[in-house]
């Protein structure tokens, strides 16, 4: 009817903004939103929002521990240093597909990415993860030889065990990427959202294929 019905002014729109952006951050640390600032949430209220996502993280790192039992014995037989490594792995694994995880998350989030786009997505990653697996296992190189075995003459660490520890890296980093990169995407296609669902399970399902793939070209190379 051409008629004024009500305003809303830049202080509303910028506490939705707010809003919105604060209920992202907490489903990427998967914890589930409140309405409540933080110093008014009870202590109950909090645990509420955080203990769910936990105990399904805790369960799925099950499988985890179940692929270090598996491999445990084959690689403590070759190398006792292998096992130094893992921590360095899974960290930097887990990292790489964070970054993508949250590149893709706020892509989907602002309209710069659908879920049509995967194979550009997939396509950009690869070339990223390369370069990005690539710096990284020269990195890690380096680092063993030069600081681990040289400067702290850490035993074990010799030229070919460097080479499968960097080896493992590039490849988990590429994966990472993969994963990272793919799991939001999949989320928005199925009607999920990509926050809730992407960012807890990236971490674990990285943990598990830089174990798989760390294990297997220990086991293949030097075994």
């Amino acid at each position: 009817e051409n008629r004024i019905v009500g305003i809303i002014t830049v202080d509303d729109a910028l506490d939705v903004i707010e809003e919105e952006a604060t209920e992202d951050i907490e489903k990427m640390a998967a914890i589930r939103p409140s309405d409540k600032p933080y110093l008014e949430q009870s202590v109950f209220r909090i645990w509420l929002n955080r203990v769910p996502w936990l105990l399904v993280l805790m369960v799925s790192a099950t499988f985890t521990g179940l692929i270090i039992n598996s491999y445990e014995a084959k690689l403590a037989a070759i190398s006792t240093v292998l096992f130094a490594c893992v921590p360095m792995l899974m960290d930097t694994g887990g990292n790489a597909g964070s970054q993508s995880s949250v590149t893709v998350i706020r892509a989907l989030a602002i309209g710069d990415l659908v879920p049509k786009d995967v194979f550009k997505v997939l396509w950009k990653e690869l070339r990223v993860s390369v370069m990005l697996g690539a710096t990284l296992a020269a990195a890690c190189f380096c680092k063993l030889q030069l600081i681990d075995r040289l400067l702290f003459r850490f035993e074990g660490y010799d030229v070919i065990t460097s080479l499968v520890v960097s080896l493992a890296l590039f490849i988990t980093i590429v994966l990472a990427k993969f994963v990272g990169a793919i799991l939001p995407l999949f989320a928005k296609k199925i009607k999920l959202d990509p926050a809730v669902v992407a960012s807890p399970f990236i971490t674990t399902i990285v943990d598990a294929l830089s174990l798989i793939i760390y294990c297997s070209i220990s086991i293949a190379i030097l075994g």
